[in-house]
């Protein structure tokens, strides 16, 4: 069976890098691996989404609306505008984070931050703190390696070998303040989250 993960955020969070690394672990594991980016305006806040599909046998990169098992979003306005993508019943970790858009910061759309978080409570998802924890370990850049391994852990992924895919593929500077942000992303993860 083929397994749907949207990954959202704005340009300059590391979407890309998060999806990269998954998508590499999810190989050496044996799965059949397809992995689709989409930019946006990348590098001036635009929407950045990254979708990946794993299972014995995968044609396609695509996910279709109402597709994606799991919506992972580094930024909670854009949980909201890629939601038609989540499956009935699909799974939404989306990061405790502000950070304003384009069309915010020239005035052409509107933050609305208590409507945006009522709505992603009622739809039950799993708030991170990702950016707090990020600067508690010293870095805020690594906010999106902490929303990696809190996935990983909501997708029972912890067998992969994810401490040497890190090594293989982040500049070696970075490599210990990675692995650390990516077991504490798995210890926001609680048992009951997984039910």
């Amino acid at each position: 069976m083929t397994k749907s993960i949207l990954l959202v955020g704005v340009g300059g969070q590391g979407t890309i890098l998060a999806s990269k690394l998954l998508t590499t672990g999810l190989m050496e594991a044996g799965y059949d691996v397809k992995m689709s980016e989409i930019h946006g305006m990348s590098q001036r806040g635009g929407s950045v989404s990254s979708q990946v599909r794993y299972g014995s046998e995968v044609y396609s990169p695509v996910i279709e609306i109402g597709g994606a098992d799991i919506l992972v979003s580094f930024e909670k306005m854009e949980a909201l505008r890629w939601l038609e993508y989540l499956k009935p019943g699909g799974k939404i970790i989306y990061n405790n984070y502000r950070m304003d858009s384009m069309p915010i910061l020239t005035g052409k759309a509107e933050y609305k931050e208590e409507e945006i978080e009522k709505e992603l409570d009622r739809l039950n998802g799993s708030l991170l703190n990702a950016a707090e924890k990020a600067l508690e370990i010293g870095n805020a850049k690594v906010m999106n390696i902490i929303l990696l391994g809190a996935l990983v852990k909501s997708m029972n992924l912890e067998d992969i070998n994810w401490e040497q895919i890190i090594k293989d593929n982040v500049k070696e500077k970075f490599i210990d303040i990675n692995i650390k942000a990516f077991n504490e992303g798995m210890k926001l993860v609680s048992k009951e989250a997984l039910a």
